[in-house]
């Protein structure tokens, strides 16, 4: 009885004309300096290409970091702002999005992928940056990057997601992740968090007097939901902290 490796390697043979043709069309335009970088990451072994791209991820992370500060420095966010930011966009839903242009074509439904670039108009893009920037001013925000909040407690900030989500939320410094299993079933069997990997996105931060701050959580993570988690229900929880185990 033939194979199945066999099988494999003749249909590979046949294959490989056609997929050496193709290649040679895909590389013929690329960028000679883009092209050393391959055949040299092609080279490296295991480790070192893993240490390689650390480094540059690490980089990328650190170039995002500062751009991000910048933006938050020109958002001068307060208490006013942020009230005007809440209000602005107190009605934006995933309907209203679509039906205003900042979600484009066929998104996933809600509960299956997370949203990409490629459904998002140019608006969509700066409503979710500006989204995610307001949120890190909420939670890390101090003079510093000019903001501007009068802080009197402590408050915890619990997001609960898949794990291959979680990237959408990866801008969140000192947070502090746990791994769960979910446990809810979708009605429509469009997502089901039964026995699947999420993760839980823990964050301590500051809150005022009004408690205005935990209503922009509650804002900026439905606008985030909405251009990119693209959860059902997207679970956030914020209790008080009597005792913090921050201690200096």
């Amino acid at each position: 009885m033939i194979q199945i490796e066999k099988i494999i390697r003749n249909i590979n043979r046949e294959l490989a004309p056609q997929f050496e043709q193709r290649l040679r069309e895909q590389l013929a335009g690329r960028d000679k300096e883009w092209l050393i970088e391959q055949v040299v990451r092609l080279t490296l072994d295991a480790h070192s290409l893993r240490e390689k791209d650390g480094i540059f991820n690490q980089r990328q992370k650190k170039e995002r970091r500062a751009q991000r500060f910048a933006r938050i420095k020109d958002l001068g966010l307060d208490s006013q702002k942020l009230d005007n930011f809440i209000a602005r966009y107190a009605s934006f839903d995933r309907a209203l999005l679509l039906n205003q242009g900042f979600l484009t074509g066929s998104p996933p439904e809600k509960g299956a992928r997370a949203i990409t670039a490629k459904n998002l108009s140019d608006k969509g893009q700066r409503l979710l940056q500006e989204s995610k920037d307001v949120l890190f001013a909420i939670l890390f925000g101090d003079a510093a990057n000019n903001t501007h909040f009068h802080r009197t407690r402590r408050e915890l900030l619990s997001v609960t997601l898949p794990q291959f989500k979680a990237d959408a939320l990866d801008f969140m410094q000192a947070d502090t992740e746990i791994d769960a299993e979910g446990t809810w079933r979708d009605p429509k069997n469009i997502s089901n968090d039964e026995q699947a990997k999420n993760i839980i996105l823990q964050v301590e931060y500051g809150e005022i007097k009004e408690e205005l701050l935990g209503h922009g959580i509650v804002r900026t993570l439905s606008l985030i939901n909405n251009l990119e988690i693209n959860e059902q229900l997207l679970y956030a929880r914020i209790i008080k902290v009597e005792e913090s185990t921050l201690i200096t």
